[in-house]
């Protein structure tokens, strides 16, 4: 019944998160384009600018979110209401003291706006009230909406998705009808503040619905903090980790900021809006693989774990592939039609953006593995991650602008990605040769280069001009795409094993659907 429980909550999970995904998707769109003839791409940039520094800010959480979950898996399978209880009232208050700071550093930090934009064109009361609303709108999960970690721990995730996405749905569809007909910059950020303010209210009243025995609070999880003070230990390592995966993914808008401009960042935003829409779909889908992870790498069984581990890096290069080649193709025409030629930016700078893609999603599987097996130890090569990301992109950005940007985040990847964290798994946690793990992972390389070459040839053979129209766009991704996935999953299964286990599980939980 329990194993019931948990298959129907993850499939549940998975299509409130789909439904609001296809939603954000054509909001995204739609609602780009609204704010950018409205609102013009210097706003548009300066909002994700100013997102992107207080985002430094929540760094000061440090894991300890992923710490007390961790901790709650137990005692929620065991029905311990107590634990549950005390550990939600203790996140409560070690949420409460970093609410506090988080709001200090801010108020330090708005001393330095003028500095920080002083070449803006916007007046600094606007930007003072847009950086206290936003400011604001990410304290309301310190200070109101710590219960929530509940609802994620139980697999509840998708009332989470349904009461706080359900409010950004809304809130997006007000600032477009008010962008358009008002085109004001304050009403657009009173409404960012107002629907987050709306979301967490009407959530928390969901959870005293769906919990009625919890009654978590701040004064608790003070006067019980001292029996959970391993809590602490273990967010240390994962701080360090935590800490180089924000600097490395999120700071690229405020980067561009600083070596380009702040136009700029709205028009390389266009370009990763596209690009995370689309991987973040397959990001959640393949995501749901790590809790089956840790349980078969807590049985033990080396040569199971293993297999696996080929069967998700099967997956994860056929994913990659797919965007790769896709977005190459695609992306271009898209945004000349969605936007204009005006917002297309150096062909130099998608591939670049495509390199990083590919390394997010490859990783996957080595990243998922060793997170089963607890290695966060090496610190030492998240310090490194950071220090040649920033060594780079100071040395090439000054000349290259966001070219140089990317190309930092791609140096420090490869060599502690691509290189270091698989002997880590290997050697610590396979206890396996590395030349195994690289003689099987060169043939998804070659998979993948051969079918992109085989296909992009046969894709210019293609007549259809895909930046004429929406029409033509479609029709030239319905005969290039499946082609390119067709030629990369005969060479994937052809050349390696893991494709073919994978394929197999597939066509045998398919068979036994069926025969049911």
């Amino acid at each position: 019944m329990v194993q019931q429980s948990r298959i129907y909550k993850s499939l549940l999970n998975a299509r409130v998160n789909l439904f609001y995904y296809f939603v954000f998707i054509l909001l995204s769109f739609f609602s780009r384009k609204i704010f950018l003839n409205c609102l013009g791409a210097d706003f548009m940039g300066l909002g994700g600018t100013l997102s992107n520094i207080l985002g430094f800010l929540s760094l000061a959480e440090m894991g300890v979110g992923a710490a007390v979950s961790y901790n709650l898996y137990k005692p929620i399978e065991q029905g311990d209401r107590k634990k549950v209880e005390e550990l939600v009232s203790v996140f409560g208050y070690l949420y409460r003291k970093i609410g506090l700071l988080i709001l200090v550093a801010g108020c330090i930090l708005s001393l330095f706006i003028p500095l920080i934009f002083k070449k803006t064109v916007f007046d600094f009361g606007l930007i003072y009230f847009a950086f206290f609303c936003i400011l604001g709108s990410s304290l309301l999960g310190y200070f109101i909406n710590y219960r929530q970690i509940l609802l994620t721990a139980d697999q509840k995730q998708y009332v989470v998705s349904i009461y706080i996405q359900g409010a950004s749905v809304v809130k997006c569809l007000l600032q477009m009808f008010f962008a358009y007909k008002l085109g004001n910059y304050y009403v657009w950020i009173i409404l960012e503040f107002l629907f987050s303010f709306i979301g967490c209210a009407v959530l928390n009243y969901k959870i005293n619905k769906t919990y009625p025995w919890l009654h978590a609070s701040v004064a608790k999880g003070k006067k019980v903090f001292s029996q959970y003070r391993y809590l602490i230990g273990f967010t240390k390592q994962v701080f360090i980790h935590k800490i180089k995966d924000f600097l490395l993914n999120q700071s690229d808008q405020i980067l561009i900021f600083a070596f380009v401009s702040l136009k700029m960042v709205a028009y390389y935003g266009n370009y990763t809006l596209v690009v995370t829409r689309v991987s973040s779909m397959f990001d959640s889908a393949l995501g749901s693989f790590t809790a089956g992870v840790g349980n078969l790498v807590a049985e033990g069984n080396n040569k199971r774990s293993q297999e696996v581990f080929w069967e998700i890096v099967a997956l994860r290069f056929f994913v990659a592939g797919f965007l790769i080649f896709s977005v190459y193709n695609l992306l271009e025409p898209f945004i000349s039609l969605w936007l204009g030629k005006r917002y297309l930016l150096d062909h130099t700078i998608l591939i670049l953006l495509l390199v990083t893609v590919f390394i997010s999603q490859t990783r996957g599987a080595v990243d998922m593995f060793n997170t089963a097996f607890g290695h966060y130890a090496d610190t030492w090569a998240a310090w490194a991650e950071l220090i040649l990301n920033i060594a780079t992109t100071l040395a090439t950005a000054p000349f290259l602008g966001i070219a140089g940007i990317l190309l930092g985040k791609i140096v420090s990847t490869f060599i502690i990605i691509i290189v270091w964290k698989p002997y880590y798994l290997f050697k610590v946690g396979f206890r396996s040769k590395m030349s195994v793990y690289w003689m099987q992972e060169m043939k998804f390389y070659i998979s993948l280069m051969a079918s992109i070459i085989i296909s992009t040839m046969l894709f210019n053979l293609i007549t259809i001009n895909a930046g004429d129209s929406f029409l033509n766009l479609i029709k030239k991704g319905v005969i290039t795409v499946p082609m390119f996935c067709i030629i990369y999953l005969v060479l994937l299964y052809s050349l390696t094993q893991g494709t073919r286990d994978l394929t197999h599980r597939i066509m045998g939980m398919v068979t036994k659907k069926i025969s049911k």
